[in-house]
């Protein structure tokens, strides 16, 4: 199914929702095309007027008809077409050409390139503090988010507060530790707020096209075996693909040839404690584990099963 710029638009809602988010600023052109989808969808609800059952004759006129205007091109639904909010294509607008070297050379020259990332500083949206990536270059296995947040800031590395806690929780059931895994994030700056202090948004669609070139280096300088993308957000960022985390788990994607396994955001199960939904994360780190060959005790495979 096509997805259309009123359902991508609510996929945004909702994983801000998954994160907790309660309040969220708009801009002038986001209310435009929310009050012209308001307008649209309370014309359409309205009764259409009563059709007589005869047209009256239409007058006589010594004057010649007008002429009739040309047709247009495309028909139109009368309704403004809103702005796009995913482009269709994951190959990012902006080329990065890698240099010659080691991969730590490659990803210390992505770092620098990122600190003044010209499509990303141009959206004023964003903060000032470069949260890059942690964890071990030379990796099998490479876990993605969205955006830095708060605790992140801080600290300049990704995944760290509850939700790091709560990551590293995942890694060490599945026999690893945040230096064996790389961990990065999509955007590479903490989403901006009026007046913020603690509190965290979601990057808008516009701040992820603008980072996505600096993390798809990243990807093929790693070239990791299996990608993890933690959260809606991150998945329809690095896919392309709509849909909510829960009909995006469960199977593999593939992104240029590298499988990619979606699943929760670790900040989902600090605010669900039910075993359920932590069983669901953990089925998707069992199917990562199967496929890079790791070992999987009868232990692990039982963890977060019901009690009988």
């Amino acid at each position: 199914m096509t997805a259309t710029p009123n359902s991508l638009f609510r996929h945004y809602l909702d994983s801000l929702i998954q994160q907790g988010t309660t309040r969220t600023s708009l801009t002038d052109e986001a209310r435009n095309v929310l009050r012209t989808w308001y307008v649209t969808a309370k014309q359409g609800s309205r009764p259409a007027a009563a059709v007589p059952a005869t047209p009256p004759s239409p007058p006589v006129s010594p004057e010649p008809p007008p002429q009739a205007e040309p047709a247009p091109a495309s028909v139109s639904s009368g309704a403004p077409e809103p702005p796009e909010l995913f482009p269709e294509s994951r190959e990012p607008a902006s080329t990065v050409a890698l240099p010659e070297g080691t991969m730590e050379d490659k990803l210390q020259y992505l770092r620098d390139l990122a600190q003044n990332w010209q499509p990303a500083r141009e959206l004023n949206s964003l903060r000032d503090t470069m949260v890059f990536a942690t964890g071990n270059p030379h990796t099998e296995l490479m876990l993605i988010g969205e955006a830095p947040g708060y605790y992140e800031e801080v600290q300049q590395e990704p995944f760290v507060g509850r939700a790091g806690e709560k990551l590293n929780q995942i890694l060490k059931a599945m026999g690893l530790s945040r230096d064996m895994v790389y961990i990065s994030n999509i955007v590479k700056f903490r989403p901006a707020l009026p007046n913020q202090r603690t509190n965290n948004r979601a990057p808008t669609p516009e701040e992820i096209e603008a980072c996505l070139p600096i993390i798809m280096n990243e990807i093929q300088v790693i070239q990791p075996k299996m990608i993890v993308a933690l959260g809606g957000t991150a998945a329809v960022g690095l896919l392309g693909i709509q849909g909510s985390v829960s009909s995006m788990r469960g199977r593999f994607h593939d992104l240029n040839g590298i499988p990619v396994r979606v699943t929760y955001h670790p900040s989902y199960l600090l605010r669900s404690d039910s075993p359920r939904e932590k069983r669901k994360v953990w089925e998707d780190m069992l199917a990562v584990m199967e496929r890079l060959g790791m070992p999987i005790s009868e232990k692990q495979r039982g963890y977060f099963l019901p009690r009988e």
